[in-house]
């Protein structure tokens, strides 16, 4: 069933991840990897929200639990594309441009997993 729960939450999460991708870049263009920014970013403070639920409550069963995190936010965010842009970067001589982004996903990801954990521990309290 667990296995079952990671297949569907994956599919699910990667579809996410390309609408929300899609979208972003549409709205705010295609010189800086504004899709996958916003997906880690949001990605990030979903598993906040997900992890705070289940330290405060014990939300969610097992399966749940993986449907959530390991397939659907596993899915969808996209760290391998985040290292690849990086990457990319790096390769068109462009450092800054490169520790930019790297610096920006890693604080805007901290931030949003930091604040929604904390919302959603003081929701469950």
């Amino acid at each position: 069933m667990t296995l079952l729960a990671v297949a569907a939450g994956g599919a699910l999460g990667a579809v996410a991840r390309y609408l929300l991708a899609v979208r972003l870049y549409g709205e705010l263009g295609i010189g800086f990897p504004w899709g996958t920014l916003g997906v880690n970013a949001l990605g990030c403070a979903l598993l906040g929200v997900v992890l705070g639920l289940v330290e405060e409550r014990d939300a969610f069963s097992p399966d749940v639990r993986a449907f959530l995190t390991v397939g659907f936010l596993g899915a969808m965010t996209t760290f391998s594309t985040f290292i690849y842009e990086s990457w990319q970067y790096m390769r068109e001589d462009d450092p800054l441009k490169s520790g930019l982004y790297v610096v920006l996903s890693l604080a805007i990801g901290f931030a949003a997993f930091a604040a929604a954990h904390a919302g959603a521990v003081s929701a469950a309290r």
